[in-house]
C-alpha cells in the first residue's frame, strides 16, 4: 500500500487528459475518413454504374477498407473512453483519498508517507497509571479505524479500477483492424468497455413509447450516445422515437456485420440465408450509392431484419427535418430480396411530391416501410391476420416521426397499396391510430374496417384510387377484408388515377402518381382527367 499511496496523493492527471484527446481526435478522423470515402468515391462509382469483374473487385476492397477504417474507429472511440473512464476513476479514489487524510489530520492524527494514520496523544504519557487515562486515549482515538478504514478503501478502489482498465484495454484486439471482419469483434469490445464506463444495457428503453425513448437518448451526453452507438447498434436502431441520423448510423453498423457474417459463410448458406443475404447486397448497394447524392436524395436506414421473409424500413431523405413526409406500406409478396422495388417507389413519391412542394423535392421526405410480415400469395392474403400482428409496429413508427421530428409539426401521409392498404387501416382503426394528416389507399382489398369514420385520420382526407383493370381489388374487395373502399358508401374521398393495373400507380408520368405527390405536398388530388 506504501507505494500507492503516495502515488494516489501526488498523481497529476494531465498526462491522461492528454491521451483521451488525442485518441478521441483520432476517431474523429477515421469517422471523417470513412464517411469522405462512401461520398467521395464509393458512392460516386455506384452511382456511375461502373460494373464488370474489375469493379466487382475494386468494390469489395473499398467496402473492405471502408469496414476497417470503421472498425479503426470504433477502438480509438473505445480506447478513448477507457481511458476517460479511467481518468474519472482515478481522480475520484484520489478526491476520497485526500479528503481521507485532511479529515485524520484535522482530528490530531499524523499520517504517515505510507498512509498509515497513527494515533494520537490525549494526555502526557506520565500520566499513564492515571485510572482515567486509558478512557480518554480510546475516546481521543474513536476515530481512527474509520480514517484508516476510508483510506484503505480509496486505495483500493485506485488499485481496481487501474487494474480493471488495463484488462479491458488488453481486449480491445489490434489485429481487428487488418480484417474486414472485425466489426463484430469491435462491438464485443464496446459491450465490455461499456460495462466499465457504467453503461448499462438494461437501461435501454424497450421501445414500447417514442417519447420515453427520445427523452433517455436526449438525456445521455455525446460520450454516452457514441458508447451506446457502438456496443449496442441493434437495440438503438431499432428505437422509434430517436434521430433518423442515429438510427441510420446504428442500422448500418449492423448491416457491414451481417453482410460480413453471410461473406464468412458463403459457401454454406442454405436458401433462406443466401436470400437475405442477396437482399441485404442489393439494399447495402442502394445506400452507398446515395452517399453521394444531395442530402435530401440521400437513404436512411431506420431498421431491417431477416427473419422470416425479412423487413426494411428506409427513408429517402430525412423525416427529421422534412416539411412534408410519407409513409408508404407496400402489401403482398413483399420481402426483403425485392425491397429495392419499394425504395425506388418511395424516390418517384419524393419527386413527385416535391412537382408541388413549395421548397421543392428538399422539403419532402418518404419512407419504405416494410416492417411487418407482408402475406404471399397464398391463404395468409385472404385474411387479415399479418395486420393486425403488426398494427401496433406501424403505430410505434409513425408516433416516433412525430417525436423525432424538428421544428413546427410535419404534414404526414400514410400510403397504402394492395394488403397495406390493410395493414394502414388496421392501425389507424385501433389504439391512438397513425397520427397521420392524410392517407392514400390504391389498389385496396379492404382496410379492415366497414367505414371510413372507424379510423382515427378524418374521411374527408382518405384518398381512395383503383385502377381501371386492378386485378386484386376485382378479385379480393368486398370479402374477407372489409368492404372496398374505393365504394362510396363506405365515406371516404376519391382520387383519379389514370393508370390501370394493380402495381401501375407509379408509373412514370401518370397522373396516378401525380395526384399522389399532390397529396403528400398537401394538397388534394386533381381529379379531373388530363385532356
Amino acid at each position: 500500500m506504501t507505494e500507492h499511496f503516495a502515488q494516489l496523493m501526488k498523481q497529476d492527471f494531465a498526462d491522461l487528459d492528454s491521451a483521451v484527446g488525442s485518441w478521441k481526435k483520432l476517431a474523429d478522423a477515421l469517422t471523417a475518413t470513412q464517411t469522405g470515402s462512401g461520398r467521395r468515391v464509393t458512392g460516386p462509382l455506384h452511382k456511375a454504374g461502373w460494373t464488370g469483374v474489375s469493379a466487382s473487385y475494386g468494390f469489395d476492397a473499398m467496402e473492405a477498407t471502408e469496414s476497417k477504417l470503421g472498425t479503426g474507429r470504433t477502438d480509438a472511440q473505445l480506447i478513448a473512453t477507457t481511458l476517460d473512464t479511467l481518468n474519472t476513476k482515478m481522480q475520484a479514489a484520489q478526491r476520497k483519498l485526500r479528503a481521507a487524510v485532511a479529515d485524520a489530520e484535522a482530528a490530531g492524527h499524523t499520517v504517515r508517507d505510507d498512509g498509515w494514520v497513527e494515533s494520537k496523544q490525549a494526555v502526557d504519557p506520565k500520566y499513564h497509571n492515571d485510572p482515567d487515562y486509558a478512557d480518554i486515549q480510546r475516546d481521543a482515538n474513536s476515530g481512527l479505524g474509520g480514517f484508516r478504514a476510508r483510506i484503505d478503501a480509496a486505495v483500493q478502489e485506485a488499485e481496481s479500477a487501474s487494474n480493471e482498465g488495463a484488462e479491458v484495454l488488453r481486449q480491445i484486439d489490434p489485429f481487428d483492424l487488418d480484417k474486414r471482419y472485425g466489426g463484430a469483434h469491435a462491438q464485443e469490445d464496446a459491450a465490455r468497455v461499456a460495462a466499465f464506463a457504467g453503461i448499462d444495457k438494461k437501461d435501454i428503453p424497450d421501445g414500447t413509447d417514442p417519447q420515453r425513448s427520445a427523452d433517455w437518448w436526449k438525456g445521455l451526453d455525446e460520450e454516452d450516445k457514441r458508447l451506446y452507438l457502438a456496443a449496442y447498434p441493434e437495440q438503438i436502431g431499432g428505437l422509434d422515437g430517436l434521430p433518423t441520423t442515429t438510427r441510420d448510423q446504428a442500422n448500418r453498423t449492423v448491416l457491414d456485420m451481417r453482410l460480413n457474417d453471410y461473406a464468412l459463410r458463403e459457401g454454406s448458406l442454405g436458401y433462406h440465408d443466401r436470400s437475405s443475404y442477396q437482399g441485404l447486397l442489393a439494399m447495402k448497394d442502394r445506400l452507398d450509392k446515395s452517399d453521394s447524392a444531395p442530402e435530401h436524395k440521400r437513404l436512411h436506414l431506420l431498421g431491417f431484419s431477416t427473419e422470416g421473409d425479412g423487413r426494411a424500413i428506409v427513408a429517402v431523405g430525412n423525416p427529421d427535418k422534412a416539411a412534408h413526409t410519407a409513409v408508404s406500406v407496400p402489401g403482398t409478396d413483399n420481402q426483403l430480396d425485392n425491397f429495392t422495388d419499394s425504395i425506388d417507389r418511395a424516390e418517384k413519391l419524393q419527386d413527385s411530391a416535391g412537382a408541388w412542394s413549395e421548397g421543392g423535392s428538399e422539403d419532402v421526405a418518404v419512407i419504405a416501410w416494410l416492417d411487418y410480415d407482408a402475406p404471399e400469395l397464398d391463404a395468409s392474403v385472404a385474411t387479415p391476420a399479418r395486420a393486425e400482428n403488426d398494427a401496433e409496429t406501424l403505430r410505434d413508427f409513425t408516433h416516433g416521426l412525430r417525436v423525432s421530428h424538428e421544428g413546427e409539426r410535419s404534414h404526414m401521409t400514410v400510403i397504402g397499396h394492395s394488403y397495406g392498404s390493410t395493414m394502414v387501416g388496421t392501425a389507424d382503426s385501433g389504439g391512438r391510430g397513425l397520427d397521420t394528416d392524410d392517407m392514400i389507399v390504391v389498389g385496396s382489398p379492404g382496410m379492415n374496417v366497414d367505414r371510413a369514420d372507424q379510423l382515427h385520420v378524418s374521411p374527408s382526407r382518405l384518398w381512395v384510387g383503383v385502377g381501371s383493370d386492378d386485378g386484386v381489388v376485382n378479385w379480393a374487395a368486398d370479402k374477407t377484408l372489409g368492404p372496398n373502399p374505393a365504394d362510396s358508401g363506405f365515406g371516404a374521398e376519391h382520387m383519379y388515377v389514370d393508370t390501370s393495373e394493380h402495381s401501375d400507380y407509379w408509373n412514370d408520368g401518370s397522373q396516378s402518381l401525380d395526384n399522389q405527390g399532390r397529396v403528400i405536398a398537401g394538397l388534394p388530388p386533381n381529379n379531373t382527367p388530363r385532356s
